[in-house]
């Protein structure tokens, strides 16, 4: 079947959408949010079949806030548990066995759907006689507006498969709440969430849902909205991962949901299962290790260590390379070592800093690990090559940009690097500042090159941007190194220096700009900007308003 017919309808009963779907929303302890994400399940429309809400023995209003609008709208159902669960795997267990509708979706208490996601879903559900229709999610970073995709590359094109074997990259998305389920198609399959406090029940469940091998129908559009709240004086279970027992728990979900892929006969699921694991979550775990205490780092790389230990060495080649050269630095170390340069090879993109030590002829970590081979470095695309640029700002009246990029096993001369060009990006929304462009001489010790460029910080305050408004922007760093072969390698910029500070700069069109270079948790280099001014105002309000609240 071709990706086209696939995409027609197929004989089968009218795509009427009334009252299918019920939508089950869990709460605990969330009276302030869950109003919000109820009504926006309710504004779904005709489609809504019920909305149930399950208030997991809350303390707090949350019961009181659901049972006011169940008053209100006689859709809502109010499912009151008189103890609590300690996760949210049984609250939605109770939601489903309760809903009544043909179809089921989850929504989180902190979350919404936007307009529109049901019909989308139940229409590609219904066209196709799948069982499973899922669709694009944005995890939206609170109170600041940027939203990022979650696993973009799954709902660029409508499709539908007929088995998730025949798209093993469907294990990457492995949130439950950007689906819509056949009731029936769950239930006969005795497809649960995991019962009690476990952290990651979204991972089991997901992969009960691929074993089943339903017919599968992905949607381009937006279909769920999931809030993060990183300032939150609560963090979700999820987020939450200061203690090393939330790696632990994602560990053994991980371990749980390739088992369950496994004795179902999937094989190349779970195997692109632990793939993931390496390419996602073992790197998003790294890049967060150097920010660690010294008890948690050990147990950490000790639990990490244990799991790795099963892998095939097929699932290590099948991951991208700066994920599998992680995997066997902490396979080779029983202690953890050489942090830093994990960091920033977990980065994305990935660095992958000096010294650049061979074995013979053979790339490896290091001298002290030699047995790690940092396999296909010689012959991939160097567009992908794990480039170091450094970059220092040196502030004073105008912000200068120092940049060095490392020699790689020859892999850059061989280039003939020639010239930089240095993109700001605003993280809000991803829209593009100036380029600056500068020409690149190389090193006298053959070991690099260099150049200066100097940053237009006034013509990242257009008119509306918050930093224009005193509150700081967050603008990240990217660079473009052109080479003689025509050739372009694309790197993110490592923090470097004593200048990663707040500086006041002047400014002829805002008078004075706050700027503050620093090093994002991975590493790289980016910066907050802010009209000086405007700033200074909003400092010194803040501090009379502290004032004046303390004499109270």
């Amino acid at each position: 079947m071709t990706a086209n017919e696939a995409l027609e309808p197929r004989p089968g009963p009218a795509t009427a959408r009334s009252a299918q779907v019920s939508v089950v929303v869990i709460a605990y302890n969330d009276a302030a949010l869950v109003g919000e994400a109820v009504r926006s399940a309710l504004a779904q429309g005709d489609a809504i079949a019920e909305v149930i809400a399950v208030d997991d023995a809350s303390t707090d209003r949350t019961g009181q806030v659901l049972d006011d609008l169940a008053r209100e709208h006689e859709r809502l159902r109010v499912v009151h548990r008189a103890d609590n669960s300690g996760g949210c795997g049984t609250p939605r267990n109770d939601g489903l066995r309760a809903a009544t509708g043909r179809f089921v979706m989850f929504l989180d208490s902190d979350d919404v759907l936007p307009g529109g996601a049901v019909d989308a879903l139940l229409d590609a559900a219904l066209r196709h006689e799948a069982p499973v229709a899922a669709g694009a999610c944005v995890r939206r970073e609170l109170p600041g507006p940027r939203e990022v995709p979650w696993q973009p590359a799954l709902y660029r094109e409508p499709a539908v498969h007929a088995s998730p074997d025949d798209h093993p990259k469907l294990v990457h998305d492995t949130l439950c709440v950007n689906k819509l389920y056949e009731r029936s198609f769950l239930l006969g399959n005795g497809i649960l969430f995991p019962d009690g406090r476990f952290t990651y029940e979204d991972f089991v469940f997901t992969a009960r849902v691929l074993a089943a091998a339903p017919r599968i129908a992905t949607v381009t559009d937006r279909v769920y909205i999931w809030h993060v709240r990183r300032s939150a004086a609560k963090q979700s279970i999820s987020l939450d991962r200061r203690d090393v027992t939330n790696w632990q728990a994602r560990i053994e979900a991980h371990r749980t949901s390739v088992r369950i892929l496994a004795d179902a006969g999937h094989k190349g699921l779970a195997h692109a299962a632990r793939s993931k694991f390496l390419d996602h979550d073992l790197r998003m775990y790294v890049r967060e290790l150097h920010t660690r205490g010294a008890d948690y780092r050990q147990e950490w790389w000790r639990l990490t260590r244990d799991y790795l230990a099963g892998f095939e060495e097929s699932e290590l080649l099948a991951a991208r390379a700066p994920a599998r050269w992680l995997a066997r630095v902490l396979l080779a170390s029983e202690t953890p070592v050489d942090l830093d340069r994990l960091t920033q090879l977990a980065a994305r993109p990935g660095r992958l800093l000096p010294p650049y030590a061979r074995d013979g002829e053979r790339p490896v970590w290091s001298l002290d690990l030699p047995g790690v081979e940092l396999d296909g470095l010689d012959a991939g695309s160097g567009t992908r090559l794990p480039v170091t640029i450094d970059a220092e700002p040196v502030l004073g009246s105008r912000c200068l940009l120092r940049l060095r990029v490392h020699e790689l096993y020859g892999r850059v001369a061989a280039a003939e690097p020639v010239g930089i060009d240095v993109e700001l990006r605003r993280r809000a929304d991803g829209r593009g500042g100036p380029v600056h462009t500068a020409t690149l001489t190389a090193d006298p010790s053959g070991t690099g090159w260099t150049a200066e460029t100097t940053l237009d910080l006034g013509a990242l305050l257009a008119r509306g941007d918050r930093g224009s408004s005193g509150t700081p922007d967050p603008w990240d760093l990217t660079a473009r190194v052109r080479c003689a072969d025509g050739s372009v390698l694309c790197a993110g910029l490592r923090a470097t220096g004593p200048g990663l500070r707040r500086h006041a700069l002047p400014s002829g069109r805002h008078g004075l700009l706050l700027v503050q270079p620093y090093a994002t948790t991975g590493g790289a280099l980016a910066l907050r900007v802010a009209s000086g001014v405007r700033a200074a105002w909003h400092i010194a309000a803040r501090k009379v308003r502290r004032r004046t609240a303390g004499g109270r």
